[in-house]
């Protein structure tokens, strides 16, 4: 038995926005990729949809609040999202769609984990139905660590993961792993990666600290370094992460770059490592592109 042949549901939906409210990410995680793939093509007609990308089992659309009409079309122009709206504590989002598209715009993203209440239209057939649903406002906390491990053990990246894991509750959900491979110093263990892990979150202090606890339980090492980022976009960082994969940087290069964005947790030598890292955050192609020996 099929207990609901015609709808499926997205596992969950999460928003994040930048401090002044003009931007918007939101992380839908699916189980079914053509069915996402579908969605990515169509709504990115909408005006409000700056860029869709895939990452991992998420889409992830980059959003400007605001409200249109969108001129549906079968075939062509399906299905959309007609509404952004940030709060002080929500995000809402609206989605419309004909037909099958608007299945998908209405029961099966409204039951979605992560939705606080919603507002959904009858659907399937030939229908124009739609949903609007309610989202915690979060924001992005990237952690980046480094040096964790000895040449006789551990894993840096596994470590990195199995933390997050840990800490990841309803008000901290951990959307992404990244490794980012450095210039290959003479001290380092023996492949020279740090790693940075993305949250998106309603608890920043919280989640730093119970990371930090976990990793200063279970390093190896006492050079760990831990380095925070929260904001929207740490891409001004991204200089600074390209010279610390082509060559050894110096402390007060490091020094410069820290703001009142990045915080440092812990500051041993892997801190250096460990701020170089946030910005390649799902960046994954940039992340592991190696030294070419010209640094």
């Amino acid at each position: 038995m099929i207990a609901e042949p015609y709808i499926l549901h997205y596992p969950e939906l999460v928003a994040l926005a930048d401090p002044e409210g003009r931007r918007v990410e939101l992380v839908e995680f699916f189980d079914c990729t053509g069915g996402a793939m579908w969605a990515r093509h169509h709504y990115t007609k909408s005006p409000l949809v700056e860029s869709a990308r895939v990452v991992g089992s998420t889409m992830r659309y980059l959003l400007r609040p605001g409200t249109v009409e969108l001129p549906l079309q079968g075939s062509t122009f399906a299905a959309g999202i007609t509404g952004v709206t940030v709060g002080k504590e929500e995000i809402a989002i609206s989605y419309l769609g004909l037909g099958g598209g608007g299945v998908g715009a209405s029961i099966c993203r409204s039951t979605a984990k992560g939705v606080r209440r919603c507002e959904t239209d009858p659907s399937g057939g030939g229908k124009v139905a739609g949903s609007t649903v309610w989202l915690p406002r979060r924001e992005r906390v990237l952690i980046g660590i480094d040096d964790t491990d000895t040449k006789e053990e551990g894993a840096t990246w596994t470590l990195a993961h199995n933390i997050a894991r840990a800490v990841e509750d309803d008000s901290s959900r951990y959307l992404s792993h990244t490794i980012v491979q450095l210039f290959p110093v003479p001290f380092r263990t023996k492949n020279c990666v740090a790693t940075v892990c993305e949250f998106a979150s309603s608890d920043p202090e919280g989640v730093v600290a119970r990371y930090r606890d976990l990793l200063e339980r279970y390093t190896l090492s006492r050079e760990t370094g831990m380095a925070v980022f929260r904001g929207f976009d740490p891409s001004h960082l991204f200089p600074f992460g390209r010279k610390v994969q082509q060559g050894q940087v110096s402390p007060e290069e490091l020094a410069a770059v820290r703001d009142g964005r990045v915080q440092a947790i812990l500051q041993g030598r892997g801190l250096m490592g460990a701020v170089a890292a946030l910005p390649f955050f799902t960046r994954y192609q940039e992340a592991l592109e190696p030294w070419n020996g010209n640094g």
